[in-house]
C-alpha cells in the first residue's frame, strides 16, 4: 500500500472512532491505540505536506494561528425563535397552529433546547466546508477554524443518502464538565469566573487561538436540517433521523406529539429530569414537524410561526444574608463572599455565593440582615440576585461595606484605575498570597509536582521551611520526614517530584510564576517569542506590545513584575537550581537582521519547507511572526491555498504578499 493510500485509509478509519467516541459513545479501539493511528497519521502527512487536507482529524488539536473571523452572509435567515415561560402561551401557540392549517392534522416536535452559541453548518460533497455563527440572522461570524476542533463535529460525513450540498444548524456547548474544569482553572489564576456555560462556549467559540478551544473541549447538538430540494412529504423529526445515520451528534430526547397534553407531559418530564443531563438547557423547542406545514405557516418579520421556545423558570429562594467575609486570592485579589442561611436550591445545600467585587456589591445594595433572592447561575454557581420585595417594610441593618485593609495581613487595600478587583499590594508577607503562588507553581500544568498539595503546602508553610517557590529547591528529605522518620516515604516522593520539575520546559515554568494575566497560552507565547528569561525581562512595554496576543493589561504586568527587584532575585536561585530558563534545545545563532524590525505573517501551503521551518527561518533573520494581519504586518508570506479571509485582509491594508522564492531570496536561503 503506497503511503498515499495510507494517509486516506488512516483518515478513515479516524473519522470512524471519533464519531464512535464522541457520538456514540461507544469506542472500539482503546484510547492507546487510537493515539497510535493518530501519531502515524501525524507523521505520514509530515513527509507528504502536498496532501495537506483541513478536514485531517490531526487538525482538531488545534494550533497558535488567529483567526480574524470574516463575515458570512446566511443563505436563509437564522431567525429567533419567540420565547414564553407561560404554559398558556405554549397552548395558544398550539391552537394557532391548527387554526393556521385548517384543522389539519399535525405533529408537534418536542425536543431540548439547548444553553450554547447557535451555529450553522455548511458540507459539500460530504466534507465541511464553513461553519457560521448566527451574529445578526441575516450575517454571522464565519469560525470554521475553532468549529474543526470540535470532535463531535464531523468533518468528513459517513457514507449514505446525503445532498450534495447543504446546511445544518444547531447549537455549541460546554458540557458541565468541562465547564466546571475551565471556572476552577480560572479561578486558581483569579480570573473572572463565566457565569454559564453558554458565555463561556461563546466565549470559546470566539477566541482567536484554536488551541485554546481545542483545549476547552466544546460538544454540539444538530437541531436543523437545510435542503434546496427537500421530498415533498419531508418532516423535521425524520430527516434529523437520518442525520444521525450522516454522522450527526443529535438528540435522542426528540419526541413527536400529537395532543397538547403530550406536549406539556414532555415540559414536565424535562422541568427535572434536565438537571441530570450532562449539558446545559434551558427550556423546550416546539416544532411543527411536517416542513409542508412549516412552510404554510410561514414567517414574522422576526421568527418562524411554526415554532416556539418555551423557557424553564431559574429555580430562586429567599434566605437571610448573615455577613460577608473578604477572601484573598495568590495575586492578591481580594473576593466578598456572602455568609447565609442555609437554603435548599437546585437539589442542594447553599450557605456561601460569591458577590464578585465591590461595583457589583454596591449594585445590590446589601444591609446585614437583608432577605436576599438567590440562583443558581448556569445551575452551577450560586448567585444573590437581589434583595426580596417581599420583606422591603421591615427594619435593615448596617451597610455592607467592602473591607478596607486586607483580611490577613492589615495592609490597605488597593484598586488599580480602570479595574473592577481590589487587592492587597503585600505579596510578598501575606500568608494567602504566598501558599497560594506555591501552590499555583506546583499545579499540574505548571511544575507538575504531584506530590505536594494544598495541605503539605501549609504545614511547610507554618513550619518555616518555604516562604516562596524557590524556598522547595532547598528542602531536604530530613526536614519533611517526620518527627520519629514515619513520613520517609512521603518525603522521598516529595523530593523526587521537586528534582524532577528541573526539567519542565521554560514556557510552563513562566506560566508557573503566577504573573498576574499571563496563563498558559500567554506563557507559550512568550516563551517562543524570546527564547529566554533574560531576553523576556530585558523587553520594553513596546516590545512586549509588539507580540501578537498579548494586550496592554498584560504587557504592563509583565513588565512591572520583571522591574522588581525581589522578583529578579528570584528568577536568579531558581536559575541556580537549575530550572529551565529557555527554550529547550539552544535557539540557533542568528544567521541575519535581514527580517529586522519586520512582523510577518504565515498562510498557506509550501513546497519548499514547512510552516514550523519557515518560522525559525523569520526568527533566525531578526524577523517577528504573527498569526493574524493587522497594520503592523510588514508583510505575508504567501503559499499556495492562501486562505480568503487572509487574502482579503491583506488586500484592505495594502499588506504586500511575498511568494515562498521571492522570501527564500530576501533572506539569503534560495
Amino acid at each position: 500500500m503506497s503511503e498515499q493510500d495510507r494517509i486516506s485509509l488512516l483518515r478513515q478509519e479516524l473519522h470512524a472512532h471519533n464519531h464512535a467516541y464522541y457520538v456514540l459513545n461507544a469506542p472500539t479501539i482503546s484510547d492507546r491505540e487510537f493515539d497510535a493511528l493518530m501519531v502515524e497519521l501525524a507523521e505520514l502527512e509530515a513527509r507528504h505536506p502536498e496532501l495537506a487536507d483541513p478536514n485531517s482529524p490531526t487538525q482538531r488539536v488545534g494550533s497558535d494561528l488567529s483567526n480574524d473571523f470574516p463575515t458570512f452572509e446566511h443563505r436563509r435567515p437564522m431567525l429567533s425563535l419567540a420565547n414564553t415561560y407561560n404554559r398558556q402561551d405554549v397552548a395558544d401557540f398550539f391552537n394557532r397552529v391548527r387554526e393556521g392549517l385548517g384543522g389539519e392534522d399535525f405533529e408537534i416536535c418536542c425536543e431540548l433546547k439547548f444553553d450554547g452559541l447557535s451555529i450553522s453548518l455548511h458540507y459539500e460533497h460530504g466534507r465541511l466546508v464553513r461553519a457560521v455563527t448566527r451574529g445578526d440572522g441575516v450575517r454571522g461570524d464565519d469560525v470554521t477554524p475553532n468549529v474543526r476542533t470540535i470532535r463531535s463535529i464531523p468533518l468528513q460525513l459517513e457514507p449514505g443518502s446525503w445532498p450534495d450540498e447543504f446546511e445544518i444548524r444547531g447549537e455549541v456547548l460546554m458540557p458541565w464538565t468541562s465547564f466546571e474544569r475551565l471556572n476552577r482553572e480560572r479561578e486558581q489564576r483569579e480570573e473572572p469566573l463565566f457565569a454559564n456555560p453558554r458565555n463561556a462556549a461563546s466565549g470559546t467559540l470566539k477566541s482567536k487561538t484554536t488551541a485554546v478551544v481545542a483545549e476547552r473541549r466544546l460538544d454540539a447538538y444538530l437541531y436543523y436540517l437545510l435542503t434546496d430540494d427537500p421530498a415533498p412529504d419531508a418532516a423535521h423529526y425524520e430527516l434529523l433521523q437520518q442525520a444521525r445515520q450522516w454522522g450527526f451528534k443529535v438528540s435522542t430526547d426528540m419526541r413527536k406529539c400529537s395532543t397538547l397534553d403530550e406536549v406539556m407531559a414532555y415540559i414536565d418530564h424535562w422541568d427535572e429530569a434536565r438537571r441530570s443531563l450532562p449539558v446545559a438547557t434551558d427550556g423546550i423547542v416546539l416544532k411543527v414537524n411536517s416542513l409542508r406545514q412549516q412552510r404554510a405557516l410561514g414567517l414574522t418579520a422576526k421568527s418562524p410561526r411554526w415554532a416556539i421556545a418555551y423557557k424553564f423558570q431559574a429555580e430562586q429562594q429567599s434566605t437571610v444574608l448573615r455577613e460577608v467575609t473578604f477572601q484573598v486570592g495568590r495575586t492578591g485579589v481580594v473576593t466578598p463572599v456572602a455568609n447565609m442561611d442555609a437554603v435548599q436550591l437546585s437539589g442542594t445545600v447553599v450557605r456561601r455565593a460569591t458577590l464578585h467585587n465591590a461595583d457589583f456589591m454596591r449594585q445590590l445594595d446589601l444591609h446585614q440582615g437583608d432577605h436576599v433572592l438567590v440562583e443558581k447561575g448556569g445551575e452551577i454557581i450560586p448567585k444573590i440576585v437581589g434583595v426580596d420585595e417581599a420583606f422591603a417594610g421591615l427594619p435593615r441593618g448596617p451597610r455592607i461595606e467592602f473591607a478596607k485593609v486586607c483580611p490577613e495581613c492589615g495592609t490597605p487595600l488597593v484598586q488599580a484605575d480602570g479595574e473592577a478587583a481590589i487587592y492587597c499590594p503585600n505579596d510578598l508577607r501575606c500568608p494567602p498570597q504566598i501558599k497560594g503562588r506555591i501552590e499555583h507553581f506546583v499545579s499540574r500544568r505548571a511544575m507538575g509536582i504531584d506530590s505536594l498539595g494544598p495541605e503539605t503546602i501549609d504545614d511547610f508553610f507554618r513550619a518555616g521551611l518555604i516562604h516562596d517557590v524557590a524556598d522547595l529547591y532547598d528542602i531536604t528529605p530530613d526536614q519533611i520526614n517526620g518527627r520519629d522518620g514515619t513520613r520517609q516515604k512521603s518525603a522521598q516522593r516529595a523530593i523526587a517530584g521537586i528534582a524532577a520539575s528541573r526539567d519542565v520546559p521554560f514556557e510552563r515554568v513562566l506560566f508557573a510564576l503566577g504573573i498576574r494575566f499571563v496563563g498558559e497560552t500567554a506563557a507559550r507565547t512568550l516563551a517562543r517569542h524570546f527564547g529566554d528569561i533574560d531576553t523576556l525581562a530585558a523587553a520594553s512595554l513596546d516590545d512586549l506590545l509588539r507580540v501578537d496576543g498579548i494586550g496592554l493589561a498584560t504587557a504592563q504586568s509583565l513588565h512591572s513584575w520583571f522591574a522588581d527587584a525581589d522578583n529578579a532575585m528570584l528568577i536568579e536561585r531558581l536559575r541556580s537550581h537549575g530550572l529551565q530558563m529557555s527554550i529547550s534545545g539552544e535557539a540557533e545563532a542568528a544567521r541575519s537582521t535581514r527580517l529586522e524590525g519586520k512582523t510577518v505573517v504565515i498562510s498557506g501551503v509550501f513546497e519548499r519547507h514547512s510552516r514550523d521551518e519557515y518560522k525559525r527561518l523569520i526568527e533566525l533573520h531578526g524577523g517577528v511572526n504573527a498569526g493574524s494581519i493587522s497594520r503592523k504586518t510588514s508583510f505575508v508570506l504567501a503559499g499556495a491555498n492562501m486562505g480568503p479571509a487572509k487574502l482579503e485582509k491583506a488586500q484592505k491594508l495594502g499588506v504586500p504578499l511575498i511568494s515562498e522564492s521571492d522570501f527564500l531570496a530576501m533572506t539569503g536561503e534560495a
